[in-house]
């Protein structure tokens, strides 16, 4: 049982708008220009969370002509949950042990 999270990813979806962008891409692939569309965010800012968000290995790009069309990694995603999952686990079987103060 693993009771660890990936906290790097954590830090990468703790953005507010990093955030709002997995949500949109969980959604539909979608293009800078849609993205800044939807989030309201300058481009230049979208693109360099977009770029964050690359790194993290938490979307892919896929060109299409002159457009950049991004898309999420389910899979990422999924581990992340799986994390989440485990830890809820062993919170449950850890509710009754209780470390006694010295």
């Amino acid at each position: 049982m693993m009771t660890s999270v990936d906290t790097d990813l954590i830090r990468v979806l703790a953005d507010p708008l990093r955030l709002r962008i997995v949500t949109l891409l969980a959604k539909e692939t979608l293009c800078t220009t849609h993205l800044v569309e939807e989030t309201g965010a300058r481009q230049t800012n979208l693109s360099n969370h977009l770029r964050v968000l690359r790194e993290a290995g938490v979307v892919e790009t896929e060109p299409c002509g002159r457009y950049i069309y991004y898309k999420l990694r389910p899979d990422v995603v999924a581990l992340l949950a799986d994390q989440f999952a485990d830890l809820a686990e062993s919170a449950r079987t850890a509710a009754d042990n209780k470390r006694s103060c010295p």
